[in-house]
């Protein structure tokens, strides 16, 4: 049984895959804050998948983890995982001392992309485009993880767009992430709301100007991405995931519109079809564990599906 695990800042989400590829269960447990509760929450919440999923612990062969921040996934060691109260963690080798189970750690975004490939059926190339609090991506080719030479393939969302635009946390000014990322949008509208992007969403189909123009930005930004990302890397297909992806037709009709307005001018842009390029996860979709269970059952540092 292969264990994936999707270490958020404040859930995982668990899915046990059996060797035909199936899932056999899964479940959400809270994340804690810090190196031992981190630790701690990842143990308990493999224990807890086997116990609830009816398989003996010791049936577990492998378990992945994707998680944000840093990841040096041959050490299995993350780095600037803020979200989490991390600075540095040797993961794989406290949780194996832990549960005396092999574990691979992956950037959370990359195990999604993965995930995203086998569950979707893509074949060839695509790329994982990630919309939630931030903006990044994951590029698979072939069945394998691209991560260019120091890791940073995919990392759209620090691509300025507007060197006049709004600052972003990395210090540029008008990223991707400025335009389509989950939290620099809800600053930009400053109103308290549990659901701010959904928020923008009804204000801007009730005629509000402030939420018209960051839903135009939203578009504009994963538009921005989308071509990028195809421009760039040359991947047939590009699928949307994280939490935006709620908004369900909303967002991939307006992506849509906004790559299809945005070619108009250029018979090149056209020609690339990138607005039937797209395509959205469903809701509640367990792409990034599944993909954590297939980085956690391979074979190399690269290899993610196992090939025959």
């Amino acid at each position: 049984m292969r264990v994936g695990l999707d270490v958020g800042g404040t859930k995982i989400d668990a899915v046990a895959v059996d060797p035909s590829g199936d899932i056999r269960g899964r479940l959400r447990r809270p994340t804690g804050w810090g190196d031992d509760a981190v630790v701690e929450s990842i143990v308990t919440a493999v224990t807890a998948l086997a116990d609830e999923s009816g398989f003996p612990l010791s049936d577990v062969g492998s378990v992945g983890i994707g998680i944000p921040g840093l990841v040096d996934a041959e050490a299995g060691r993350v780095d600037h995982a803020v979200n989490l109260g991390v600075e540095s963690l040797d993961l794989a080798v406290r949780a194996e001392h832990a549960l005396g189970v092999p574990f691979r750690v992956e950037n959370d975004v990359k195990a999604a992309a993965l995930g995203a490939a086998v569950l979707s059926g893509v074949a060839g190339s695509m790329a994982y485009l990630n919309l939630g609090t931030g903006v990044a991506a994951g590029i698979v080719i072939d069945g394998r993880i691209w991560r260019g030479s120091r890791g940073t393939a995919g990392e759209v969302g620090h691509l300025s767009v507007d060197p006049r635009g709004r600052l972003c946390g990395c210090g540029q000014h008008g990223c991707v992430e400025t335009f389509c990322g989950g939290g620099a949008l809800a600053k930009a509208w400053g109103r308290p709301g549990a659901l701010p992007i959904r928020d923008i969403f009804d204000a801007a189909d009730a005629g509000d100007p402030l939420a018209l123009a960051l839903r135009d930005d939203l578009y504009h930004g994963a538009a921005a991405a989308v071509r990028v990302l195809v421009l760039s890397a040359d991947v047939e297909t590009v699928v949307i995931g994280g939490g935006l992806t709620a908004l369900g037709a909303r967002l991939e009709n307006g992506i849509r519109a906004a790559l299809h307005a945005g070619a108009e001018a250029s018979p090149f842009m056209r020609s690339l079809r990138l607005d039937e390029r797209i395509e959205l996860l469903p809701a509640g979709s367990p792409a990034a564990a599944f993909g954590a269970a297939l980085v956690g059952a391979s074979i190399t540092e690269k290899e993610i599906v196992p090939h025959g």
